[in-house]
Order: C-alpha cells, then sequence, then structure tokens
C-alpha cells in the first residue's frame, strides 16, 4: 500500500504541468464576453446585447507593490501564504469529506491552476480539486513565493474591468497600486472574493451588509493575527487592526457608460450574477465571464424589455421620483425570463424587479388558496367573511377594506373580492408556516420568509418579495402546477465553443411537480373571477383572451400590486418606493390601490407581449376537495324560554304540517332565513333596508373595484406593523352551484 501510495504520488506528480504553462497561461490576452438577446425569428443565435467591456491589464514588479497592500491581500486571501507549501491541508481535507463541493481554504497557488490551467476545465469536482492539489505542489517547489504572488497579482480580476492589482488601484482609487494605503489595499484583497458583486455594492445591498459585517471584520482579525504568528513583521497590532475603516475614497463606477441604452447595465449586472451563481458547479467565475471570452445566450426579449419600461408610462405624472417599477415576465413552460425593468440607472438605483423587495399585500393569499385546495379544501366551503373578526394570537381584529361585512363566503368569493377575515381564518386553518413553504416551491425565494414573522398575517402579504418572486410563483399556476426555476441564462459556451452544464440542468428540463392539476385549475378559476367581477379588472385584456391573477396594496399604500398571467405568461407589477414610504401620484390622483395602478401597468406591457399569440384557454375547474363549513357555532341562549302548560285543546290554527298554502287560514310569509335572495314568494323587499352601494356587481360606483389593505397594529415601522392586514374590492359574488 506504502508502495502503491507513493507511485501514484510520483505519477500525479510528473504529470501536472509545470511553471513554464504558469508563463504562457497569465500571459494570454483576456478577452471579453459575449451576451445575447434570445433567438428572434428563424435566426440560429440572438443579437449581441452587449459585451462585458475591454479588459485591462498593466503588469507591476513585486517591489512596486507596497507591504500595507500585500498584508491587506492576504489577510483577505491566504494569512499564511509565505508558510503554506503551496496547498492548505484544512481546505484539501474538508474538499474531500465532501467529495469537491465544499470548496474553500484553496490557497493562492490553487487559485492560480484553477485560473491558468485549462487540464482542470470540464473536470468533476473530487478529479480538478486533486489535480489542482498536485500542480500547486509543483508551482511550491519550482517558484518563489514571491513569484506566485506577483504573478497572481497581475493577472487577477478585480471587477470594473481591471485584470491586476495596478489597474484595480486605477479604477477604484484613481492611483497607482504604489500610493494604496493598508486600507485600500485591505479593501482590493476582499474585492477578489467576488469581483463582479463588489465592483459597485449598492447601499443597504447584501453586498454591502456582507463587506461590513463579514468581510471587513474577518480581514481585522487575520491581520491581528499575522502580527502575532510573525512576531510582527506582517500584519497590525489588533487595537490598530480594529481601527482600521473601509476606505471612503473609492471612486464610483458606472458599469453601463458607454452602452446606448441604459438598461443594458442592468442585464449585465443580472447575467453576471446568475451565472456565477447558476454554473458554480463548473467553476464559472465573475473573472471567467470578465476576461475568457464566454458567449452567453439568454431568453431576454428586446422588444418586451422594452415594453417593460414603457408599460409604466399609463401612470400619473405626478409620481413621487423615487417610485420603483417592478416587472418580471416568466414563460411557465420553461421558467425562462423573457422581460424585466431594472430601473433608470444601474450604478444608482437597485433593480427594481429582481433586488428590489416590498410588502406582497393581498398578492399573497393564492398560496394560501393553493395550500388549502392541497389539503382538501374545496372552492365553495364556506368562511365567516364579516369585518373586525377577532383570532387567537392577533393583538389586533382582522378588518376588511372598508370594513364591508360579507357575511357567510366561499373561497371563489374570498378571492375575486380579496375578503381579510375569511383568509386569516383560513391560514390559521392550514398553518401559516406550510403556507410559506408551499410559496417557496412554487417560486418564491426562502429568505422572504425572514422579512416578517411568519403567523396568520401571512395570508394578508406582510413578507417582503420582488417581482421576480411573484412571477416565479404564479407561473407554477400557468404551468398546471409544475414549477420550472426561474433563469435568463440558456446557454454558457465556452471561448473553443464547449458548452458549459448549469448546476440546475435536471430542474430545468422537466420541472417540479408542486400543486396537481386540479389543484392550480381551481386556484385559477378563483383568480379569473378577481379579473372578471373583482378588484382586478383593469387587466382585462382587450382581445378576451383568459386572464387570472390578484391585486395587492399594503398597508397605507406602501405597495400596490398586480400579478397575473395567461396559459402562455406569468407577469408581475409591483409599485413601491425606495425608502418603503406610502405611494404617492399627486393630490389629484387620490388613494392608491393594485387595481387602479398595476393592474394598469400589467395590461399595458401584456398587450404587447400577447399580440399575435394563439388564444389559449385555462383547463376547467376540477373542484378538488371537500365543500367544508367553518363557521363559527351559534351559542345556545342562558336561559330557556318559559312556556305554558301543555293544553289539550286543539290549536285554532293548522300545524305547518297540516297548513294548506292556498288557505287564507295559513300564513305564508317566509322567514327571514327563507327571503336571503330575496326572490321568493311573499318577500317584500320594498320594506328591506337599502342596499350598500357596493352591494352587487351591476352599476357599481369604481371606488367599490379599489383594494386596500388597512393592516392591524401599530403604524409603519412598529412592531405591530408586520401584523399587517391586506384586502380588496366590495363586489359580491353568489355561491355557486
Amino acid at each position: 500500500m506504502i508502495i502503491g501510495g507513493v507511485a501514484t504520488f510520483a505519477v500525479l506528480y510528473a504529470m501536472a504541468p509545470d511553471e513554464g504553462e504558469l508563463k504562457r497561461n497569465a500571459e494570454k490576452e483576456a478577452s471579453a464576453t459575449q451576451i445575447l438577446w434570445a433567438v428572434q425569428g428563424d435566426a440560429e443565435k440572438g443579437d449581441v446585447a452587449l459585451t462585458t467591456g475591454e479588459v485591462q491589464r498593466v503588469a507591476v514588479q513585486r517591489e512596486d507593490i507596497p507591504e500595507e497592500v500585500i498584508d491587506g491581500v492576504l489577510a483577505a486571501e491566504q494569512a499564511t501564504f509565505y508558510e503554506d507549501p503551496g496547498i492548505n491541508i484544512k481546505g484539501i481535507g474538508r474538499a474531500i469529506l465532501s467529495r469537491g463541493e465544499a470548496g474553500g481554504g484553496s490557497t493562492i497557488t490553487q487559485q492560480m491552476a484553477r485560473n491558468y490551467y485549462s487540464e482542470l476545465d470540464g473536470e468533476p469536482p473530487m478529479t480538478r480539486k486533486i489535480r489542482e492539489i498536485f500542480i500547486s505542489i509543483k508551482l511550491g517547489q519550482q517558484l518563489e513565493p514571491d513569484e506566485i504572488l506577483t504573478t497572481y497579482l497581475n493577472t487577477i480580476y478585480f471587477g470594473r474591468g481591471a485584470s491586476g492589482i495596478e489597474m484595480a488601484a486605477q479604477e477604484y482609487f484613481g492611483k497607482s497600486v504604489s500610493e494604496l494605503d493598508r486600507a485600500e489595499g485591505a479593501y482590493l484583497g476582499i474585492i477578489i472574493q467576488m469581483p463582479s458583486n463588489f465592483e459597485n455594492p449598492e447601499p443597504d445591498s447584501w453586498t454591502a451588509n456582507y463587506l461590513e459585517k463579514e468581510r471587513w471584520p474577518y480581514v481585522q482579525r487575520q491581520l491581528a493575527a499575522m502580527y502575532d504568528n510573525t512576531g510582527g513583521e506582517r500584519g497590525l497590532p489588533e487595537a490598530e487592526a480594529q481601527q482600521l475603516e473601509i476606505p471612503d475614497s473609492i471612486i464610483d463606477y458606472e458599469p453601463e457608460a458607454g452602452l446606448d441604452d441604459p438598461k443594458l447595465g442592468y442585464v449585465r449586472q443580472a447575467v453576471i450574477n446568475e451565472v456565477e451563481r447558476r454554473y458554480a458547479g463548473s467553476n464559472v467565475t465573475g473573472a471567467d465571464i470578465a476576461t475568457k471570452g464566454l458567449v452567453i445566450e439568454t431568453s431576454l426579449n428586446p422588444d418586451l424589455m422594452t415594453a417593460a419600461e414603457e408599460a409604466f408610462d399609463v401612470l400619473p405624472e405626478g409620481a413621487a421620483d423615487d417610485t420603483m417599477h417592478g416587472l418580471t415576465a416568466v414563460d411557465p413552460s420553461t421558467g425562462e425570463i423573457v422581460a424585466f425593468n431594472g430601473g433608470p440607472d444601474v450604478s444608482t438605483v437597485i433593480n427594481n424587479s429582481l433586488v428590489h423587495q416590498t410588502q406582497a399585500g393581498s398578492a399573497y393569499k393564492p398560496y394560501v388558496l393553493a395550500r388549502a385546495l392541497s389539503d382538501g379544501i374545496g372552492l365553495r366551503s364556506q368562511f365567516d367573511g364579516d369585518s373586525g373578526l377577532e383570532f387567537p394570537g392577533l393583538a389586533s381584529p382582522v378588518i376588511n377594506s372598508g370594513e364591508v361585512d360579507y357575511g357567510e363566503v366561499d373561497l371563489i368569493q374570498s378571492t375575486a373580492d380579496s375578503v381579510n377575515t375569511s383568509y386569516v381564518d383560513l391560514a390559521i386553518t392550514v398553518d401559516p408556516s406550510r403556507v410559506d413553504d408551499l410559496a417557496v416551491e412554487m417560486g418564491v425565494h426562502p429568505d422572504r420568509q425572514e422579512t416578517s414573522q411568519v403567523g396568520p398575517l401571512v395570508a394578508l402579504g406582510t413578507h417582503q418579495v420582488n417581482a421576480l418572486d411573484m412571477a416565479s410563483g404564479y407561473a407554477t399556476f400557468a404551468a398546471q402546477g409544475r414549477h420550472f426555476p426561474a433563469h435568463m441564462v440558456t446557454k454558457v459556451t465556452t471561448a473553443d465553443g464547449t458548452e458549459v452544464t448549469p448546476d440546475d440542468q435536471a430542474e430545468l428540463e422537466s420541472g417540479t411537480e408542486v400543486l396537481s392539476e386540479g389543484v392550480a385549475a381551481d386556484a385559477t378559476y378563483a383568480m379569473q373571477q378577481a379579473v372578471l367581477e373583482g378588484g382586478a379588472k383593469n387587466a382585462a385584456l382587450d382581445d378576451g383572451r383568459p386572464v387570472a391573477g390578484k391585486t395587492g396594496t399594503s398597508s397605507d399604500a406602501v405597495s400596490a400590486w398586480f400579478v397575473g398571467y395567461t396559459p402562455q405568461l406569468a407577469t408581475s407589477v409591483g409599485l413601491s418606493r425606495a425608502q418603503s414610504d406610502p405611494l404617492d401620484f399627486g393630490p389629484a390622483f387620490g388613494d392608491v390601490f393594485g387595481g387602479t395602478t398595476s393592474a394598469m401597468v400589467w395590461k399595458a406591457f401584456m398587450e404587447v407581449a400577447m399580440e399575435g399569440q394563439e388564444h389559449q384557454q385555462f383547463p376547467a375547474p376540477q373542484w378538488v376537495g371537500e365543500d367544508q363549513r367553518f363557521l363559527p357555532t351559534p351559542s345556545p341562549s342562558e336561559t330557556p324560554e318559559e312556556t305554558d302548560e301543555p293544553s289539550d285543546e286543539p290549536s285554532e290554527s293548522p300545524s305547518e304540517e297540516e297548513c294548506d298554502p292556498n288557505s287564507p287560514e295559513c300564513d305564508t310569509e317566509p322567514s327571514p332565513d327563507e327571503c336571503e335572495w330575496g326572490w321568493e314568494p311573499g318577500c317584500d323587499t320594498d320594506e328591506s333596508p337599502d342596499p350598500d352601494e357596493c352591494d352587487g356587481i351591476l352599476n357599481r360606483p369604481d371606488h367599490c373595484d379599489d383594494e386596500e389593505e388597512n393592516l392591524p397594529g401599530g403604524p409603519p415601522g412598529s412592531d405591530q406593523s408586520n401584523q399587517a392586514n391586506a384586502s380588496g374590492n366590495n363586489s359580491l359574488i353568489r355561491p355557486r352551484d
């Protein structure tokens, strides 16, 4: 065994390439990646949308790099670089135990091997890691540490089109690497891990928080550890390390500079982020995207991207300047994102559709409905729809929009009229945590569950979501219960024509059945009524094709939604403001509702998207589950009424069983319950009280179709504001036969 092990080691070591290939590969000219639009017509490939831009590199010598900068890079990447023999034993152990999946722990030398040796491309993770180790060992013996480090810093990608630390210093700080101070050197060291993310971290974004709360404190600790481990030769004393601050001299970056269309900056950003995430198993990094001449094909339709911007022109001109216009459209049959609206300026405004989050409002209710239908609760099941009902665990009663008392309602009317009380009751019945679990399976990102307390009021949309979450989730309804992961990158090809396999290939090929076809059909039927008879009439398309969807307006109109779909396309529209202030379209517009804003934007976009498309129909409802009653049980009278002693004398009037309806002695006046519908003989409708102006379907004032969610509890931002509730319009839908 010992002899075999030694022989295997010797063979693998001999087969590993040497420093000659390292130097040749390091000197190769980097080339930009092409990002393509979706294929149009009979073309074999889509047109080029943009490239990742020219990559700039200027080599420097080891003596040109200040020791303070070297310390910062090593603290971020490998504090023990000068002591390690080219490999990290702990990192190797972790990789072996995870069969190459865990990664991490790679030394600078191993990163060199990964970046510059083509022999590692396309290898399975375990094989790649083993070969990487032997290349690193060989390089560690053939080259001095300073040679390895200098080559690494001269060629590694730092984002902003900068290959090598000299150009990185110019792009981030506007000066040569020799002029950088300790904090600036540490910042550049941190960038190496995720260059495409750190090249332009937006305030309050995940990247900015990660930099401030995790990566920067880590570098501070490593600088102090280096100081202790090297006897003060490298690093900083702990007190000085803790005082080191993130530099405030970082130059603003405009990645869309030179692009004719501002939306291309958002496309570039979104595509790079998706490739890094979905192709991580194939070791495709942000540096590869920027420098290795890849060809990335997308599902983005340039005409629909333009339509996604222009659809918001239907809104009043008096909108607040910081109004966020979220719109994402997903093909339900594939999960492909065909369009999204990023925003006006990628360098200053977060992606309105793929990143920015706001409360879902009543647009979250269909996930509760899907959970209930999957649990066997049928569409005709009855609930108490009166306003002001109290529920266990909630500090305040749940209020319907306009404080309307709906009485007994089924789930069809509850959906069309967005009845808050019945939906909160339904969420409690099926368990709010199970609602969230299903929403995640349908396409909502799991992190959204952490944006508010998981409880009954998730039915009213207290969680914050983005337009991509909602389009992906509703696409599962449109795909008859099958979910395909939302994505815009359809193919990645290397410079030599090799196609790279994404990590989610299996899921993309067949999807995952999340809902039964019957559940999806019934939920779709209920959401069709919201467009036909409820608060989403403004979303109805002019050509009459079927539309299903749901509006949503959070408390104080902090957000307004319409999420809807045809059989071929699911699109979500979300309006909110950057700092979660109430939406404002000027005093002339009045109150803001999802049905009067987002539904109109949705219609404007879908009229363009569905033009020329086949008129497909939704499956008919299958009426899954059982029709159940979830109504309060009447409490018995506290004391029985006194009754007269029984009499042997016959009654002066015939009993109900003996009464002849044609006899004048028979009292045929129906009971109040019998007059519920107003058409039975003997029902005197003239004496009934005047109906509410919103009671009914025909000839109703416009405001009756508005949807507003009044969340019980405190004002926005208070502890109770997470217990917010949402509701819909006042239309009345009779129980179905």
